[in-house]
């Protein structure tokens, strides 16, 4: 009550009533217009995107589509079918068999239809499975498929967490024909690419590790801590802890001569080079191996302690990378699918890729951008105007960027031939 009768006599220089009025001015501000302090911070931050999330612009996008176009077109004359998934499943379905990795990196949401619980798929392999489960048969079965995932978390240091996905599975064969298979796809999709860049090949083979885990009984807890160290490739810390585990020895011998396919069958303990399924899986990793460098003279290392993929690959394991790259371009590998009514698990394989990666590696052809005269577009009669409309279509069929200007300021940066009206009231292409 004493600010309202003071706002209504004379200013006072009474520095006591000037402290109390102020309060009351400022204090009914925000009452008016809350808004109006930080739009203009507000405005500026709704224009920035989370981390890991960017756009693709212009000729980015364009090239973009253009290789999603081409590595597609590729796959299905190979027999793939090609199979669209949905963005979003229940959770049952989408997460039934997934890694914990797999399961952080899916975003959740609730569905407003039934209440459920329903994923935005983070990977599109689950999917391949469920589809396959239901329509595979018994037969072998080959799908690719092309599609956005969500990430909750950027992989690496500057991944994407929005990256194109692209990938193509075999389902039905356990043999290793399946794998060569799938190599041999691969690398003729990336070779007609015409990449500035040479694609490296890693092996691994999971099912090594996996024998030697279950012949040596260790527990989950034991198996977690090897894979811990052979991520990190600590060695002397390895080298301690597998004193103490049965078969220690084998296990250190991985991480020591695991690069080495000739010298680590070799090295491993009799119970070892005596199992059948683990002189198998380094027969296979041999036989790939030579075939890369006899077929695609392809640089190839080997890791048998790659075991990022450890709950979900059963077999084989390769990761393709680009130069010096530290993330791989393609991840492929063994794996098994579904049980459906009807039959047991089925043997697949497969790999899948980051398309927009392919973005700084690769090159379109320069266009050819043409722009329509605005003065002889303005002035063209009916037939004329026939005849440009006949020709800008042959031009557009051909490939050319044909821009018909709406006004005569109306032109792109990168105009490369004019369309002109000449002296005998024919359309001519003139190079700028």
């Amino acid at each position: 009550m004493s600010v309202s009768s003071d706002s209504a006599k004379p200013a006072q220089p009474n520095s006591t009533n000037e402290t109390v009025s102020q309060p009351a001015e400022n204090s009914a501000a925000p009452n008016r217009m809350p808004y109006l302090s930080n739009f203009g911070s507000d405005v500026a931050n709704s224009w920035l995107l989370p981390d890991g999330v960017v756009d693709v612009l212009f000729e980015d996008a364009h090239k973009q589509e253009v290789l999603r176009h081409q590595l597609i077109e590729q796959l299905i004359t190979h027999g793939y079918q090609l199979v669209c998934p949905p963005m979003i499943e229940f959770t049952e379905s989408l997460l039934s068999d997934a890694s914990e990795d797999l399961k952080r990196q899916t975003f959740k949401i609730i569905d407003q239809l039934t209440g459920r619980l329903m994923g935005v798929r983070a990977d599109i392999t689950p999917q391949i499975l469920r589809i396959d489960a239901h329509h595979g048969g018994t037969g072998i079965a080959r799908y690719c498929y092309v599609g956005d995932v969500i990430h909750t978390l950027p992989s690496g240091l500057f991944g994407s967490r929005t990256p194109l996905q692209l990938g193509a599975e075999i389902f039905g064969c356990a043999s290793l024909a399946a794998d060569i298979e799938l190599i041999d796809v691969l690398f003729t999709m990336v070779n007609k690419l015409n990449m500035s860049a040479a694609l490296h090949i890693d092996l691994g083979h999971v099912a090594i590790f996996k024998r030697l885990a279950e012949l040596a009984e260790l527990s989950d807890n034991d198996t977690e801590q090897l894979m811990y160290l052979y991520a990190n490739k600590n060695l002397p810390e390895l080298k301690r802890v597998c004193r103490a585990l049965p078969m220690g020895d084998d296990f250190y011998v991985l991480a020591r001569f695991g690069h080495d396919i000739a010298n680590l069958l070799a090295k491993l303990s009799d119970a070892a080079q005596q199992d059948s399924q683990i002189a198998t899986a380094i027969d296979e990793l041999q036989r790939l191996k030579n075939y890369l460098q006899d077929q695609w003279q392809c640089p190839v290392s080997i890791d048998v302690t790659e075991l990022s993929g450890y709950h979900y690959h059963t077999g084989i394991v390769f990761n393709g990378y680009i130069n010096s790259e530290t993330q791989p371009l393609v991840r492929g590998g063994r794996f098994d699918g579904m049980q459906s009514q009807t039959q047991a698990l089925r043997a697949a394989t497969g790999f899948s890729m980051d398309v927009s990666r392919l973005l700084a590696h690769t090159q379109l052809d320069a266009p050819t951008v043409v722009l329509v005269d605005f003065a002889a577009l303005s002035n063209a009669n009916t037939d004329e105007m026939q005849t440009l409309l006949q020709q800008v279509e042959s031009l557009r069929q051909q490939g050319y960027r044909v821009t018909m200007p709406l006004d005569a300021q109306d032109s792109p940066d990168d105009v490369t031939h004019r369309l002109s009206m000449a002296d005998d009231s024919q359309w001519q292409l003139q190079t700028v």
